[in-house]
C-alpha cells in the first residue's frame, strides 16, 4: 500500500519534471532550508506520527552546507523523494489532488513604551502562571479542549478568556510590555501572531508570540460576515479593520467572542529583509517560509506548492515548513508567510487558493559520510532533533 499520512496518500512523483520546476528560484529554496536546519529545535516537540525522519533531515541538512547557490535544484533532487499529497475520494466526494493555502504577514504597527493620548492598548507579558500544552499534550483536570491552563495549589484549570482578561482577571500579572494605539490594532498583532512597532522616537522592536491562553480561537471575519455588517466577497484585513474602527461598539462585542488571547515578548529587529522566528525557531523567509500541521509534518520538509501563486512568477514554488499555527490542520494545509507591512498584508489577504501540495522526504542517511541511497517512503518519526 502506497505510504499515508492522516488519511492521505502520498503519490510518488519526479521532482524534475513537475512543471515549474526548472523556472522557480532553488537558491532562495536552499536559503530558507538552511536557515530552518539551524533551528534550536525541538522540530516538531516529541509527538507521535510526525512524519519526517530527524536522522535523514539532519543529514540531508549537513550536507546542504557545501551547496552552491546555482546547484540547488541538484541537492534537492538528490537528497529527497517527492511524493505528491492526495486525499482519496470518500462517499460522494471525489479523489482531491489539491489542498487550501492561506497567507500571513508581519504588521508594522505604531506603539509606545508608555500609555498616554494615542496610545491605549497594552501589550501584555507572558503570565508566570500560564503552563502550556505541546501538541498531542493533556493535563488531568483540564479539559482538552484548552491548550493551556493557569497553574493554582489544587492544578491546572482553564486560563482566563479574553474578555475576564481586558476586565482584570490576571490582576498583579497584567504587566504591559509598550501600547498601540488602539485595541484593533493589538487584535491584528495577535491575530498574525507577531510584528514590528515603531516608537515615537524613530526606534523599531519586534513583538513576538509568547504563548496563548490556549482558549479557542474564533474568526472575527466569519463573525461579521454572518452577522450580515460585511459581504465575504473582497473582504480584506484592511476591509474588516476599517469597519471595525468605525463601528467601536461592535467592534469591542464581537472581537470579545474570540476568547484565544496572545502574550508576547520583545527584542530588536536584527535582519529587516527576515520576518521573526517561526515554531521552529528561526526567522521566516519571505515567500519561502510555510506553517504546516506541526502535529503531522516534521519542520525542515520542503514542499513544492503546484500552481500559480498571486505575485509570483513561474507555475511553482518551493517552500519550507518552518512554522505552525491553531488553524492550519491536515496533510495538505499550509499558510505562506509573504513579508513585513502593508503591502504583505495586502497579498496575505488575497492568498486563499485551492493549490497542489508535493512533500519532499529526506532519502536515508545510510552511508558513514551521510550519502543517500535510492528512494524511500516516508518515515513517522518521534523525538526531538534538530532538523
Amino acid at each position: 500500500m502506497p505510504p499515508q499520512v492522516a488519511g492521505a496518500v502520498l503519490e510518488p512523483v519526479s521532482l524534475a519534471a513537475l512543471p515549474g520546476w526548472r523556472e522557480d528560484d532553488g537558491a532562495a529554496s536552499l536559503d530558507a532550508f538552511r536557515r530552518t536546519c539551524a533551528g534550536p529545535g525541538p522540530n516538531p516537540p516529541q509527538i507521535e506520527g510526525v512524519t519526517g525522519s530527524p536522522a535523514d533531515l539532519a543529514a540531508a541538512c549537513a550536507a546542504a552546507d557545501e551547496v552552491k547557490p546555482n546547484e540547488a535544484k541538484k541537492f534537492f533532487e538528490a537528497r529527497f523523494s517527492a511524493y505528491r499529497i492526495v486525499r482519496p475520494a470518500s462517499g460522494t466526494e471525489p479523489e482531491r489532488r489539491v489542498g487550501f493555502l492561506t497567507g500571513y504577514f508581519e504588521p508594522e504597527l505604531t506603539g509606545s513604551l508608555e500609555p498616554g493620548p494615542g496610545y491605549t492598548a497594552p501589550v501584555l507579558a507572558r503570565p508566570d502562571d500560564l503552563v502550556s500544552l505541546a501538541p498531542g499534550e493533556t493535563a488531568p483536570g483540564l479539559d482538552p479542549l484548552y491548550r493551556a491552563g493557569r497553574r493554582t495549589e489544587t492544578g491546572l484549570v482553564p486560563y482566563p478568556d479574553r474578555a475576564a482578561i481586558e476586565d482584570g482577571a490576571l490582576g498583579e500579572r497584567n504587566r504591559p510590555l509598550l501600547w498601540l494605539r488602539d485595541a484593533v490594532d493589538l487584535f491584528v498583532l495577535q491575530v498574525q501572531g507577531s510584528g514590528r512597532v515603531r516608537l515615537p522616537d524613530g526606534r523599531g522592536m519586534r513583538v513576538l508570540y509568547d504563548g496563548k491562553n490556549g482558549q479557542p480561537y474564533t474568526s472575527i471575519g466569519k463573525l461579521i460576515v454572518n452577522e450580515g455588517h460585511l459581504p465575504i466577497n473582497g473582504l480584506s484585513l484592511e476591509r474588516w479593520t476599517a469597519w471595525l474602527r468605525a463601528n467601536p461598539d461592535h467592534a469591542r462585542r464581537l472581537m470579545r467572542m474570540n476568547a484565544s488571547y496572545i502574550f508576547f515578548r520583545t527584542e530588536p529587529v536584527t535582519d529587516p529583509a527576515l520576518g521573526p522566528p517561526g515554531a521552529a525557531g528561526v526567522p521566516l523567509s519571505p515567500g519561502r517560509s510555510m506553517a504546516v500541521d506541526g502535529n503531522l509534518w516534521r519542520y525542515g520538509l520542503p514542499f513544492w506548492l503546484e500552481g500559480k501563486l498571486p505575485g509570483q512568477p513561474g507555475r511553482g514554488h518551493l517552500v519550507v515548513a518552518a512554522d505552525t499555527g491553531s488553524a492550519i490542520v491536515g496533510p495538505a494545509r499550509g499558510d505562506l508567510y509573504v513579508g513585513t507591512g502593508a503591502a504583505a498584508g495586502r497579498a496575505a489577504g488575497d492568498l486563499h487558493d485551492r493549490i497542489g501540495f508535493v512533500v519532499l522526504i529526506p532519502k536515508p542517511a545510510s552511508t558513514p559520510d551521510g550519502a543517500a541511497k535510492g528512494a524511500a517512503a516516508p518515515e513517522a518519526a518521534a523525538g526531538e532533533a534538530r532538523p
